[in-house]
């Protein structure tokens, strides 16, 4: 690993058909740091983090994950990787303790089915542990897709929206165990979140991404003050203006 840098991307461009979904953004994420991209549907959010994955092959531009640029160096650094989406399914079939023993034998472990009840405890569900994949309620499958991607201690988390369908106190939970998480094994954080109140509790760096691009890139207090802003939300309003003004501005001159 080059330094302490997990994640490094330089100048990713992807388009879909006529759509550019991201336009030449750079990002590099350190050991520990934990980071937030933010900005409207659309931005190239989720297009971002598909591409750190390998999910999404970009256009152009590289990806550096764990000091592994080539794609096929990239696939060994997975394994020190997780990932974890609020909108992800799973398996019917499966017992909760099977799907996640399956994962932790993928992650290389030497005891995946007591890797997985660890992974249950920590989050305060191991009751779900007998309990199909298919009769679990939306709230219920975040938290094992949680799980599945803490259990073995990642060196990179990545989660987009991780905290989506979740009771209030149960989202402050995992947040507070997430954040425990990156302390203690100075994992690094890369989040996409709609709820601004998650952000500035899990984020210490904050990307706005609009149209493809990085508007801004900062500590979220840094950010606020050169926009004389008090919070996160008010930033988020400030900046989304802003990018709407000026879309509204290059449709009238295009038109």
């Amino acid at each position: 690993m080059t330094g302490d840098t997990v994640l490094r991307i330089r100048g990713l461009r992807k388009r879909y058909r006529q759509v550019t979904a991201v336009d030449g953004v750079d990002v590099s994420i350190a050991a520990g740091e934990r980071v937030a991209l933010v900005g409207p549907n659309g931005a190239g959010k989720t297009t971002t983090l598909m591409s750190c994955l390998g999910a999404v092959q970009p256009d152009g531009g590289t990806v550096e994950l764990l000091g592994q640029r080539s794609r096929r160096a990239r696939r060994s650094a997975l394994a020190r990787v997780g990932f974890a989406s609020g909108y992800l399914p799973l398996p019917p079939h499966l017992r909760v303790l099977e799907f996640l023993t399956l994962y932790a034998r993928l992650y290389g472990s030497t005891s995946p089915r007591e890797q997985a009840r660890a992974g249950l405890r920590l989050f305060d569900v191991d009751g779900l542990a007998d309990r199909w994949g298919g009769d679990l309620s939306s709230g219920q499958r975040t938290m094992i897709g949680v799980v599945k991607a803490t259990m073995h201690a990642p060196a990179l988390l990545v989660l987009d929206e991780p905290t989506a369908s979740l009771d209030p106190d149960v989202a402050l939970r995992v947040r507070s165990r997430l954040l425990d998480l990156c302390r203690r094994q100075g994992t690094a954080l890369l989040i996409t979140s709609h709820n601004m109140v998650e952000v500035e509790r899990l984020a210490q760096r904050v990307i706005f991404l609009a149209a493809g691009r990085v508007l801004v890139d900062g500590p979220l207090e840094t950010i606020a003050a050169q926009l004389g802003q008090s919070s996160l939300e008010d930033v988020y309003l400030r900046l989304r203006e802003a990018t709407a003004d000026d879309e509204a501005a290059n449709a009238g001159a295009s038109s």
